[in-house]
């Protein structure tokens, strides 16, 4: 059995993917990025490790042992479904193995900005606290969650978290279901402008598809409190990046925090990139999955998935 490895790095360096060994020969790339290079390497493979690596008839069609895709990852878009599933190439995905850490980001990234930490720490830092003659200093309004309406568009097993923390935090809960087809009745489920404009804090746990694209769009924004902060923890094609530049400076809506942007790395063209102001931006480099204990439940999981296929089993497979 020939295994390859495309993105190894993808689950970071300081963790081993060496429990893969064990399933037969791999060939391990740090990282695989053109056309050219995914035709090259997986053409020999009966089963191919990726994550970001665009897996389909460009890249397979010579690769005639392929019989298993492992994602490191829950997204699957880099694969074409239909293509596999005509090959007879099964799809598999990790689950679950990153919810802890993705709600705690969500909350990492909206408590900072609700309570302007890095304006704050900055202010002591740069000595202004050491030079004022008070003992404390809030020149800067911030605000408790007690008593906030917490909304959530994508209500799967990390918005469902997210909705526990927030609870426990004192705020009141409401969902919007993208697809409609939500079964979650611990919470209100509300239509989208309702969750526009009852939100004081609205954070995205919902996949990128056709559906939710653009979910978060100028008409949207402009329906937004304008103390309302905005969490993208999802993927950055749900949020028009254009369209929160400009209500961010507008002052349409108080702040956002984005794990996740349209296009990432950032490009320099990404009009939020010029928005240098903490207090209303925060962004991370997409990093709210990648705790060292989600980064290793990741691995395990892929291990499990191949086990499941070799035992003639299916275990997380995406595809018909």
């Amino acid at each position: 059995m020939k295994i390859v490895i495309l993105e190894r790095n993808s689950v970071g360096t300081d963790v081993s993917v060496e429990a893969v060994r064990a399933f037969g020969d791999v060939a391990i790339y740090d990282n695989t990025v053109t056309l050219e290079e995914v035709r090259e390497r997986v053409k020999d493979a009966d089963i191919v490790i990726a994550n970001k690596s665009p897996l389909g008839e460009e890249t397979l069609k010579d690769a005639v042992n392929v019989k298993l895709i492992c994602e490191f990852a829950t997204g699957y878009d880099n694969c074409d479904l239909e293509y596999c599933s005509a090959r007879g190439i099964r799809v598999t995905n990790v689950r679950d193995y990153c919810t802890a850490m993705v709600a705690q980001h969500t909350f990492t990234l909206a408590l900072a900005l609700s309570q302007k930490l890095i304006h704050y720490d900055n202010y002591v830092k740069s000595g202004q606290y050491s030079a004022q003659d008070r003992f404390s200093n809030f020149d800067i309004p911030f605000y408790e969650l007690e008593g906030k309406t917490w909304g959530i568009a994508g209500m799967g097993n990390i918005g469902r978290r997210v909705a526990k923390i927030a609870e426990t935090m004192g705020c009141r809960v409401i969902f919007h279901s993208i697809t409609g087809r939500s079964s979650c009745t611990e919470y209100p489920q509300v239509d989208k402008e309702t969750l526009l404009t009852e939100s004081d804090f609205l954070s995205l746990h919902c996949p990128l598809s056709d559906l939710s694209r653009n979910f978060i769009d100028a008409e949207a924004l402009e329906k937004m409190k304008k103390s309302a902060i905005l969490i993208n923890v999802a993927r950055g094609g749900v949020v028009d990046n254009t369209a929160l530049y400009e209500a961010l400076e507008a002052g349409e809506i108080a702040a956002a925090g984005l794990d996740v942007v349209e296009k990432e790395p950032l490009e320099q063209r990404n009009p939020l990139s010029r928005l240098k102001d903490s207090n209303r931006l925060i962004i991370t480099p997409h990093l709210a999955w990648a705790s060292v204990e989600a980064r290793k439940r990741c691995v395990e999981e892929a291990c499990l998935n191949i086990a499941a296929f070799l035992r003639g089993e299916a275990r997380n497979v995406v595809n018909p």
